[in-house]
Protein backbone atom coordinates (compact mmCIF):
# COMPACT_ATOMS: atom_id res chain seq x y z
CA UNK A 1 0.00 0.00 0.00
CA UNK A 2 1.29 3.48 -0.87
CA UNK A 3 0.84 6.80 0.99
CA UNK A 4 -0.91 8.33 -2.03
CA UNK A 5 -4.75 8.15 -2.00
CA UNK A 6 -6.19 5.61 -4.39
CA UNK A 7 -8.22 6.66 -7.44
CA UNK A 8 -11.43 5.42 -5.76
CA UNK A 9 -10.84 7.89 -2.89
CA UNK A 10 -10.27 10.94 -5.12
CA UNK A 11 -13.95 12.00 -5.50
CA UNK A 12 -14.30 12.24 -1.72
CA UNK A 13 -11.98 15.28 -1.48
CA UNK A 14 -12.43 18.59 -3.28
CA UNK A 15 -9.52 20.42 -4.84
CA UNK A 16 -9.42 22.72 -1.81
CA UNK A 17 -9.38 19.71 0.47
CA UNK A 18 -6.44 18.17 -1.38
CA UNK A 19 -4.49 21.43 -1.03
CA UNK A 20 -5.01 21.35 2.73
CA UNK A 21 -3.23 17.97 2.81
CA UNK A 22 -0.14 19.83 1.62
CA UNK A 23 1.58 20.91 4.84
CA UNK A 24 3.39 23.88 3.30
CA UNK A 25 0.20 25.31 1.74
CA UNK A 26 -1.72 24.81 5.01
CA UNK A 27 0.88 26.78 6.98
CA UNK A 28 0.98 29.51 4.32
CA UNK A 29 -2.83 29.96 4.43
CA UNK A 30 -2.75 30.01 8.24
CA UNK A 31 -0.13 32.78 8.18
CA UNK A 32 -2.22 34.75 5.67
CA UNK A 33 -5.24 34.43 7.94
CA UNK A 34 -3.35 35.65 11.02
CA UNK A 35 -1.95 38.57 9.01
CA UNK A 36 -5.49 39.49 7.92
CA UNK A 37 -6.68 39.47 11.53
CA UNK A 38 -3.77 41.69 12.56
CA UNK A 39 -4.44 44.10 9.68
CA UNK A 40 -8.14 44.34 10.52
CA UNK A 41 -7.29 45.07 14.15
CA UNK A 42 -4.80 47.77 13.15
CA UNK A 43 -7.26 49.42 10.74
CA UNK A 44 -10.02 49.36 13.33
CA UNK A 45 -7.78 51.03 15.91
CA UNK A 46 -7.10 53.84 13.41
CA UNK A 47 -10.76 54.24 12.38
CA UNK A 48 -10.14 53.04 8.83
CA UNK A 49 -12.83 50.36 8.77
CA UNK A 50 -16.41 51.07 7.73
CA UNK A 51 -18.75 51.74 10.63
CA UNK A 52 -21.13 49.09 11.87
CA UNK A 53 -24.38 49.44 9.93
CA UNK A 54 -26.55 46.70 11.41
CA UNK A 55 -29.90 48.07 12.68
CA UNK A 56 -30.20 49.29 16.26
CA UNK A 57 -33.90 49.27 17.00
CA UNK A 58 -35.17 50.78 20.24
CA UNK A 59 -36.60 48.44 22.86
CA UNK A 60 -40.17 49.73 23.00
CA UNK A 61 -42.45 48.53 25.79
CA UNK A 62 -45.97 48.14 24.35
CA UNK A 63 -47.57 49.32 27.58
CA UNK A 64 -45.35 52.45 27.60
CA UNK A 65 -44.37 53.21 23.98
CA UNK A 66 -43.27 56.74 24.82
CA UNK A 67 -41.14 55.77 27.80
CA UNK A 68 -37.63 57.25 27.83
CA UNK A 69 -35.02 55.13 26.03
CA UNK A 70 -31.23 55.21 25.92
CA UNK A 71 -29.48 56.66 22.84
CA UNK A 72 -26.80 54.77 20.92
CA UNK A 73 -24.01 56.82 22.52
CA UNK A 74 -23.61 59.76 24.88
CA UNK A 75 -25.67 62.68 23.50
CA UNK A 76 -24.93 66.39 23.54
CA UNK A 77 -28.63 67.31 23.25
CA UNK A 78 -31.71 65.94 24.99
CA UNK A 79 -34.35 67.74 22.97
CA UNK A 80 -34.84 69.68 19.73
CA UNK A 81 -36.61 72.90 18.82
CA UNK A 82 -37.09 73.32 15.06
CA UNK A 83 -38.24 76.75 13.87
CA UNK A 84 -39.58 76.24 10.34
CA UNK A 85 -40.25 79.31 8.18
CA UNK A 86 -42.74 78.12 5.57
CA UNK A 87 -42.60 79.62 2.09
CA UNK A 88 -38.83 79.56 1.50
CA UNK A 89 -37.34 82.51 3.37
CA UNK A 90 -34.72 84.29 1.25
CA UNK A 91 -31.16 83.68 2.45
CA UNK A 92 -29.75 86.62 0.45
CA UNK A 93 -32.06 89.00 2.34
CA UNK A 94 -31.34 87.60 5.81
CA UNK A 95 -28.23 85.55 6.64
CA UNK A 96 -26.05 85.29 3.50
CA UNK A 97 -24.13 88.52 2.84
CA UNK A 98 -23.00 88.96 -0.78
CA UNK A 99 -21.03 92.15 -1.53
CA UNK A 100 -20.84 91.20 -5.22
CA UNK A 101 -24.63 91.15 -5.39
CA UNK A 102 -24.60 94.75 -4.15
CA UNK A 103 -21.85 95.69 -6.60
CA UNK A 104 -23.65 94.19 -9.61
CA UNK A 105 -27.13 95.36 -8.64
CA UNK A 106 -29.58 95.51 -11.54
CA UNK A 107 -27.24 93.80 -14.02
CA UNK A 108 -27.71 90.38 -15.65
CA UNK A 109 -26.36 87.40 -13.74
CA UNK A 110 -23.66 85.71 -15.86
CA UNK A 111 -25.16 82.72 -17.67
CA UNK A 112 -28.74 83.62 -16.75
CA UNK A 113 -29.90 84.54 -20.26
CA UNK A 114 -31.34 81.05 -20.73
CA UNK A 115 -32.08 80.35 -17.05
CA UNK A 116 -35.71 79.41 -16.37
CA UNK A 117 -36.63 78.91 -12.71
CA UNK A 118 -39.84 77.78 -11.02
CA UNK A 119 -42.15 80.53 -12.27
CA UNK A 120 -40.29 81.54 -15.41
CA UNK A 121 -37.41 83.58 -16.77
CA UNK A 122 -35.09 85.47 -14.44
CA UNK A 123 -34.50 89.19 -14.53
CA UNK A 124 -31.44 91.06 -13.27
CA UNK A 125 -29.45 90.59 -10.09
CA UNK A 126 -31.06 92.61 -7.31
CA UNK A 127 -29.36 93.52 -4.03
CA UNK A 128 -31.26 93.08 -0.80
CA UNK A 129 -33.52 96.00 0.14
CA UNK A 130 -32.07 95.69 3.67
CA UNK A 131 -28.56 96.65 4.70
CA UNK A 132 -26.19 94.07 6.16
CA UNK A 133 -24.15 94.95 9.26
CA UNK A 134 -21.58 93.13 11.41
CA UNK A 135 -23.15 91.60 14.52
CA UNK A 136 -21.82 90.59 17.92
CA UNK A 137 -18.19 89.87 18.72
CA UNK A 138 -17.95 87.60 15.70
CA UNK A 139 -18.77 90.44 13.30
CA UNK A 140 -21.07 88.20 11.29
CA UNK A 141 -22.87 90.24 8.61
CA UNK A 142 -26.67 89.85 8.89
CA UNK A 143 -29.35 92.08 7.39
CA UNK A 144 -31.52 94.62 9.17
CA UNK A 145 -34.61 92.60 8.25
CA UNK A 146 -34.31 90.56 11.48
CA UNK A 147 -32.40 92.81 13.90
CA UNK A 148 -33.25 91.02 17.16
CA UNK A 149 -32.25 87.61 15.83
CA UNK A 150 -29.19 89.21 14.22
CA UNK A 151 -28.10 90.41 17.66
CA UNK A 152 -27.80 86.75 18.68
CA UNK A 153 -25.38 85.88 15.86
CA UNK A 154 -22.72 84.74 18.33
CA UNK A 155 -25.02 81.92 19.45
CA UNK A 156 -25.56 80.63 15.92
CA UNK A 157 -23.80 78.17 13.64
CA UNK A 158 -24.70 78.98 10.02
CA UNK A 159 -24.74 76.37 7.27
CA UNK A 160 -24.65 78.49 4.10
CA UNK A 161 -24.37 75.59 1.66
CA UNK A 162 -27.66 73.76 2.21
CA UNK A 163 -29.40 72.32 -0.88
CA UNK A 164 -32.75 70.69 -1.56
CA UNK A 165 -33.91 68.08 -4.07
CA UNK A 166 -36.95 70.09 -5.16
CA UNK A 167 -38.05 73.65 -5.94
CA UNK A 168 -41.73 73.10 -5.04
CA UNK A 169 -43.12 74.06 -1.63
CA UNK A 170 -45.07 70.95 -0.64
CA UNK A 171 -42.34 68.48 -1.64
CA UNK A 172 -39.75 70.89 -0.21
CA UNK A 173 -41.46 70.88 3.19
CA UNK A 174 -41.74 67.11 3.01
CA UNK A 175 -38.04 66.84 2.20
CA UNK A 176 -36.96 69.08 5.06
CA UNK A 177 -39.29 67.44 7.58
CA UNK A 178 -39.08 63.80 6.50
CA UNK A 179 -36.08 63.42 4.18
CA UNK A 180 -38.33 62.51 1.22
CA UNK A 181 -40.14 64.72 -1.27
CA UNK A 182 -43.20 62.45 -1.46
CA UNK A 183 -45.88 61.82 1.16
CA UNK A 184 -45.99 58.85 3.49
CA UNK A 185 -42.65 59.03 5.30
CA UNK A 186 -42.05 59.68 9.01
CA UNK A 187 -40.97 63.14 10.07
CA UNK A 188 -37.72 63.76 11.91
CA UNK A 189 -39.69 64.35 15.11
CA UNK A 190 -41.42 60.98 14.75
CA UNK A 191 -38.08 59.21 14.20
CA UNK A 192 -36.66 60.85 17.31
CA UNK A 193 -39.74 59.95 19.37
CA UNK A 194 -39.44 56.37 18.10
CA UNK A 195 -35.76 56.24 19.06
CA UNK A 196 -35.78 58.04 22.40
CA UNK A 197 -39.33 58.26 23.70
CA UNK A 198 -40.10 61.07 26.11
CA UNK A 199 -38.80 62.33 29.43
CA UNK A 200 -42.30 63.21 30.60
CA UNK A 201 -45.25 60.85 30.89
CA UNK A 202 -48.08 63.37 30.75
CA UNK A 203 -47.31 65.19 27.48
CA UNK A 204 -46.64 63.99 23.94
CA UNK A 205 -43.04 63.28 22.97
CA UNK A 206 -43.45 65.34 19.78
CA UNK A 207 -45.50 68.52 19.45
CA UNK A 208 -46.06 70.53 16.26
CA UNK A 209 -47.11 74.17 16.71
CA UNK A 210 -48.70 75.55 13.53
CA UNK A 211 -48.58 79.30 12.86
CA UNK A 212 -51.58 81.35 14.08
CA UNK A 213 -52.40 81.93 10.39
CA UNK A 214 -52.81 78.21 9.67
CA UNK A 215 -50.80 75.16 8.65
CA UNK A 216 -47.89 74.93 6.18
CA UNK A 217 -48.53 73.77 2.63
CA UNK A 218 -47.71 70.09 3.26
CA UNK A 219 -49.81 70.24 6.43
CA UNK A 220 -49.69 67.21 8.73
CA UNK A 221 -47.06 65.54 6.53
CA UNK A 222 -44.58 67.73 8.41
CA UNK A 223 -45.33 65.95 11.68
CA UNK A 224 -46.57 62.59 10.36
CA UNK A 225 -45.46 59.22 11.75
CA UNK A 226 -45.58 57.75 8.22
CA UNK A 227 -45.06 53.99 8.44
CA UNK A 228 -43.86 54.18 12.05
CA UNK A 229 -46.47 53.30 14.71
CA UNK A 230 -49.02 56.11 15.00
CA UNK A 231 -48.09 56.78 18.62
CA UNK A 232 -44.95 58.57 17.38
CA UNK A 233 -46.71 61.18 15.24
CA UNK A 234 -46.65 64.80 16.33
CA UNK A 235 -49.54 66.25 18.31
CA UNK A 236 -50.54 69.53 16.71
CA UNK A 237 -51.81 72.46 18.75
CA UNK A 238 -50.87 76.06 19.43
CA UNK A 239 -51.37 78.65 22.14
CA UNK A 240 -54.66 79.88 20.70
CA UNK A 241 -56.01 76.49 19.59
CA UNK A 242 -55.59 73.96 22.40
CA UNK A 243 -55.76 70.20 21.95
CA UNK A 244 -59.30 69.32 20.92
CA UNK A 245 -61.75 67.31 23.02
CA UNK A 246 -59.86 67.49 26.32
CA UNK A 247 -62.59 69.19 28.29
CA UNK A 248 -65.17 67.01 29.98
CA UNK A 249 -68.72 67.88 28.86
CA UNK A 250 -70.74 69.70 31.52
CA UNK A 251 -73.29 66.90 31.71
CA UNK A 252 -70.71 64.55 33.28
CA UNK A 253 -70.27 64.48 37.07
CA UNK A 254 -66.60 64.40 38.10
CA UNK A 255 -67.03 61.49 40.50
CA UNK A 256 -68.91 59.43 37.91
CA UNK A 257 -66.21 60.14 35.32
CA UNK A 258 -63.46 58.98 37.70
CA UNK A 259 -65.42 55.81 38.49
CA UNK A 260 -65.90 55.11 34.78
CA UNK A 261 -62.18 55.55 34.11
CA UNK A 262 -61.24 53.26 36.98
CA UNK A 263 -63.67 50.60 35.74
CA UNK A 264 -62.37 50.89 32.17
CA UNK A 265 -58.80 50.60 33.48
CA UNK A 266 -59.74 47.42 35.34
CA UNK A 267 -61.34 45.90 32.24
CA UNK A 268 -58.28 46.77 30.13
CA UNK A 269 -55.89 45.25 32.65
CA UNK A 270 -57.93 42.03 32.88
CA UNK A 271 -58.11 41.76 29.09
CA UNK A 272 -54.37 42.37 28.81
CA UNK A 273 -53.70 39.64 31.37
CA UNK A 274 -55.60 37.20 29.17
CA UNK A 275 -53.82 38.44 26.03
CA UNK A 276 -50.27 39.34 27.15
CA UNK A 277 -48.87 39.25 23.60
CA UNK A 278 -51.38 41.71 22.16
CA UNK A 279 -49.06 44.69 21.64
CA UNK A 280 -51.69 46.68 19.73
CA UNK A 281 -54.02 46.46 22.71
CA UNK A 282 -51.24 47.57 25.05
CA UNK A 283 -50.40 50.51 22.78
CA UNK A 284 -54.07 51.49 22.56
CA UNK A 285 -54.39 51.42 26.35
CA UNK A 286 -51.23 53.53 26.66
CA UNK A 287 -52.67 56.02 24.16
CA UNK A 288 -55.91 56.41 26.11
CA UNK A 289 -54.02 56.74 29.39
CA UNK A 290 -51.86 59.50 27.89
CA UNK A 291 -55.04 61.23 26.69
CA UNK A 292 -56.39 61.08 30.23
CA UNK A 293 -53.21 62.58 31.65
CA UNK A 294 -53.30 65.26 28.96
CA UNK A 295 -56.61 66.46 30.35
CA UNK A 296 -54.69 67.58 33.39
CA UNK A 297 -51.28 68.51 31.94
CA UNK A 298 -52.21 70.24 28.66
CA UNK A 299 -54.28 73.02 30.26
CA UNK A 300 -51.42 73.68 32.69
CA UNK A 301 -48.70 73.87 30.03
CA UNK A 302 -50.93 76.07 27.85
CA UNK A 303 -51.72 78.47 30.70
CA UNK A 304 -49.43 81.33 29.74
CA UNK A 305 -50.90 83.50 32.49
CA UNK A 306 -48.50 81.71 34.85
CA UNK A 307 -45.61 83.59 33.19
CA UNK A 308 -44.40 86.95 34.49
CA UNK A 309 -45.30 90.27 32.92
CA UNK A 310 -41.61 90.73 32.07
CA UNK A 311 -41.58 87.45 30.15
CA UNK A 312 -44.70 88.40 28.21
CA UNK A 313 -43.15 91.75 27.32
CA UNK A 314 -39.93 90.07 26.14
CA UNK A 315 -41.83 87.77 23.80
CA UNK A 316 -44.39 90.38 22.68
CA UNK A 317 -47.48 88.34 23.54
CA UNK A 318 -49.61 91.48 23.93
CA UNK A 319 -48.28 93.27 20.85
CA UNK A 320 -50.88 95.34 18.92
CA UNK A 321 -49.95 93.25 15.87
CA UNK A 322 -52.28 90.32 16.51
CA UNK A 323 -50.32 87.95 14.27
CA UNK A 324 -47.08 88.81 16.03
CA UNK A 325 -48.73 88.40 19.44
CA UNK A 326 -50.12 85.01 18.38
CA UNK A 327 -46.72 83.78 17.20
CA UNK A 328 -45.16 85.13 20.41
CA UNK A 329 -47.58 83.04 22.46
CA UNK A 330 -46.61 80.02 20.36
CA UNK A 331 -42.93 80.68 21.12
CA UNK A 332 -43.67 80.90 24.83
CA UNK A 333 -45.67 77.68 24.62
CA UNK A 334 -42.69 76.02 22.90
CA UNK A 335 -40.42 76.92 25.79
CA UNK A 336 -42.92 75.59 28.34
CA UNK A 337 -43.20 72.31 26.43
CA UNK A 338 -39.43 71.91 26.18
CA UNK A 339 -38.81 72.56 29.85
CA UNK A 340 -41.40 69.92 30.75
CA UNK A 341 -39.53 67.25 28.79
CA UNK A 342 -41.17 67.22 25.35
CA UNK A 343 -38.52 65.70 23.11
CA UNK A 344 -39.17 67.50 19.80
CA UNK A 345 -41.04 70.76 19.21
CA UNK A 346 -41.62 71.90 15.62
CA UNK A 347 -42.59 75.58 15.60
CA UNK A 348 -43.97 76.94 12.31
CA UNK A 349 -43.79 80.53 11.13
CA UNK A 350 -45.96 81.10 8.06
CA UNK A 351 -48.98 79.34 6.58
CA UNK A 352 -50.59 78.80 3.17
CA UNK A 353 -54.29 79.35 3.76
CA UNK A 354 -53.90 83.05 2.96
CA UNK A 355 -52.31 82.60 -0.48
CA UNK A 356 -48.88 83.01 -2.08
CA UNK A 357 -46.67 85.29 -0.02
CA UNK A 358 -49.57 86.75 1.97
CA UNK A 359 -49.14 84.67 5.11
CA UNK A 360 -45.76 83.08 4.37
CA UNK A 361 -42.24 83.80 3.05
CA UNK A 362 -43.04 83.03 -0.61
CA UNK A 363 -41.97 86.44 -1.95
CA UNK A 364 -42.45 86.15 -5.72
CA UNK A 365 -44.11 89.41 -6.68
CA UNK A 366 -43.52 92.08 -4.01
CA UNK A 367 -40.81 90.75 -1.73
CA UNK A 368 -40.03 93.97 0.14
CA UNK A 369 -43.58 94.82 1.17
CA UNK A 370 -44.40 91.21 2.06
CA UNK A 371 -41.22 90.58 4.07
CA UNK A 372 -41.79 93.81 6.00
CA UNK A 373 -45.02 92.15 7.21
CA UNK A 374 -43.52 88.75 8.01
CA UNK A 375 -40.22 89.76 9.60
CA UNK A 376 -41.61 91.49 12.72
CA UNK A 377 -43.88 88.50 13.38
CA UNK A 378 -40.83 86.20 13.51
CA UNK A 379 -38.06 88.42 14.86
CA UNK A 380 -38.85 89.49 18.42
CA UNK A 381 -40.67 86.31 19.55
CA UNK A 382 -38.07 83.91 18.12
CA UNK A 383 -35.20 85.97 19.53
CA UNK A 384 -36.90 86.07 22.94
CA UNK A 385 -37.31 82.29 22.84
CA UNK A 386 -33.61 81.75 22.11
CA UNK A 387 -32.58 84.19 24.86
CA UNK A 388 -35.03 82.61 27.30
CA UNK A 389 -33.62 79.14 26.67
CA UNK A 390 -30.11 80.46 27.28
CA UNK A 391 -31.03 82.34 30.47
CA UNK A 392 -32.63 79.20 31.90
CA UNK A 393 -29.60 77.08 31.05
CA UNK A 394 -31.63 75.04 28.58
CA UNK A 395 -29.40 75.75 25.58
CA UNK A 396 -26.85 73.45 27.21
CA UNK A 397 -28.96 70.43 26.30
CA UNK A 398 -31.43 71.80 23.73
CA UNK A 399 -30.61 71.89 20.01
CA UNK A 400 -32.27 74.75 18.12
CA UNK A 401 -32.63 74.44 14.34
CA UNK A 402 -33.83 77.32 12.14
CA UNK A 403 -34.79 76.23 8.65
CA UNK A 404 -36.97 76.75 5.60
CA UNK A 405 -37.74 74.48 2.64
CA UNK A 406 -35.28 76.08 0.18
CA UNK A 407 -33.83 79.48 -0.71
CA UNK A 408 -34.58 82.16 -3.25
CA UNK A 409 -32.84 83.52 -6.36
CA UNK A 410 -30.40 86.48 -6.22
CA UNK A 411 -32.28 87.79 -9.27
CA UNK A 412 -35.77 89.20 -9.37
CA UNK A 413 -38.26 87.43 -11.60
CA UNK A 414 -38.73 88.98 -15.01
CA UNK A 415 -41.53 91.54 -14.77
CA UNK A 416 -41.83 91.25 -10.95
CA UNK A 417 -40.34 92.63 -7.73
CA UNK A 418 -39.67 89.35 -5.99
CA UNK A 419 -37.40 86.32 -6.05
CA UNK A 420 -38.16 82.87 -7.45
CA UNK A 421 -37.50 79.50 -5.79
CA UNK A 422 -33.89 78.33 -5.44
CA UNK A 423 -32.99 74.85 -4.10
CA UNK A 424 -29.33 75.07 -5.18
CA UNK A 425 -28.06 76.96 -2.15
CA UNK A 426 -29.59 78.43 1.01
CA UNK A 427 -28.97 78.87 4.72
CA UNK A 428 -30.04 77.07 7.87
CA UNK A 429 -28.62 77.71 11.32
CA UNK A 430 -28.15 75.72 14.50
CA UNK A 431 -27.69 76.84 18.10
CA UNK A 432 -27.35 75.26 21.49
CA UNK A 433 -26.22 71.84 22.62
CA UNK A 434 -23.13 70.44 20.94
CA UNK A 435 -22.90 73.14 18.25
CA UNK A 436 -20.03 75.55 17.59
CA UNK A 437 -21.04 79.13 18.38
CA UNK A 438 -20.37 82.04 16.02
CA UNK A 439 -19.45 79.73 13.16
CA UNK A 440 -20.17 79.67 9.42
CA UNK A 441 -19.87 76.49 7.39
CA UNK A 442 -19.93 76.27 3.59
CA UNK A 443 -20.81 79.04 1.20
CA UNK A 444 -22.73 79.87 -1.93
CA UNK A 445 -21.19 81.59 -4.96
CA UNK A 446 -20.58 85.34 -5.16
CA UNK A 447 -24.28 86.01 -5.79
CA UNK A 448 -25.84 83.43 -3.45
CA UNK A 449 -27.14 81.30 -6.33
CA UNK A 450 -25.65 77.89 -5.63
CA UNK A 451 -23.50 76.11 -3.04
CA UNK A 452 -19.83 76.06 -4.06
CA UNK A 453 -18.04 75.13 -0.84
CA UNK A 454 -18.90 72.19 1.46
CA UNK A 455 -22.19 71.56 -0.31
CA UNK A 456 -24.65 70.10 2.20
CA UNK A 457 -27.92 68.24 1.93
CA UNK A 458 -31.01 67.73 4.05
CA UNK A 459 -29.74 64.19 4.68
CA UNK A 460 -26.61 65.62 6.29
CA UNK A 461 -28.62 68.06 8.37
CA UNK A 462 -30.76 65.18 9.66
CA UNK A 463 -27.70 62.99 10.29
CA UNK A 464 -26.16 65.81 12.34
CA UNK A 465 -29.33 66.36 14.38
CA UNK A 466 -29.52 62.64 15.17
CA UNK A 467 -25.83 62.55 16.07
CA UNK A 468 -26.24 65.37 18.58
CA UNK A 469 -29.03 63.34 20.19
CA UNK A 470 -26.71 60.35 20.48
CA UNK A 471 -28.17 58.46 17.51
CA UNK A 472 -26.32 56.84 14.62
CA UNK A 473 -28.31 57.69 11.49
CA UNK A 474 -26.92 54.60 9.72
CA UNK A 475 -28.31 52.26 12.36
CA UNK A 476 -31.59 53.89 13.41
CA UNK A 477 -34.01 52.04 11.13
CA UNK A 478 -37.43 50.47 10.84
CA UNK A 479 -38.23 47.43 8.73
CA UNK A 480 -41.05 48.34 6.36
CA UNK A 481 -42.15 47.17 2.93
CA UNK A 482 -39.38 44.59 2.75
CA UNK A 483 -36.46 46.88 3.50
CA UNK A 484 -34.73 48.77 6.29
CA UNK A 485 -35.97 52.37 6.21
CA UNK A 486 -34.00 55.33 7.58
CA UNK A 487 -34.58 59.04 8.03
CA UNK A 488 -31.52 59.62 5.84
CA UNK A 489 -32.45 56.86 3.33
CA UNK A 490 -29.09 55.59 1.98
CA UNK A 491 -27.37 58.99 2.16
CA UNK A 492 -25.97 61.42 4.64
CA UNK A 493 -23.01 62.12 6.84
CA UNK A 494 -22.59 64.02 10.07
CA UNK A 495 -21.29 67.55 9.45
CA UNK A 496 -18.40 67.26 11.88
CA UNK A 497 -17.20 70.85 11.33
CA UNK A 498 -20.27 72.31 13.05
CA UNK A 499 -19.87 70.22 16.20
CA UNK A 500 -18.38 71.77 19.33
Amino acid sequence: MTDRPTRSMDPILSNSGRRLLDRRRFLTHSADGLAGIALASLMASQGLLAAETSPLRPAIRPEQPLGARLPHFAPKAKRVLMIFCSGACSHVDTWDYKPELIKRHNTPMPGSDELVTFQGKSGNLIKSPWKFKPRGQSGKYISDLLPKLAALADEMCFIHSMTSKTNTHGPGENHMSTGFTVDGYPSAGAWISYALGSECNNLPAFVAIPDPRGVPQAGPNNWSSGFLPAVFQGTAFNADTPIAHLQTPDRFVAADERASRDFLKLLNEKHLERNPQDSELAARIASYELAARLQLSAPEVSDLARESATTHAEYGTDDPNKLKAGFARNCLLARRLLERGVRFVQLFNGAYAMGEGVGNWDGHKTLKSQYEVHAPILDQPAAALLKDLKQRGMLEDTLVVWTTEFGRMPTFQAGANGRDHNPKGFTVWLAGAGVKRATSYGQTDEFGYQAVENESSVYELHATILHLLGLDHHRLSYFYNGTEQRLTFVHGRVIEDVLA
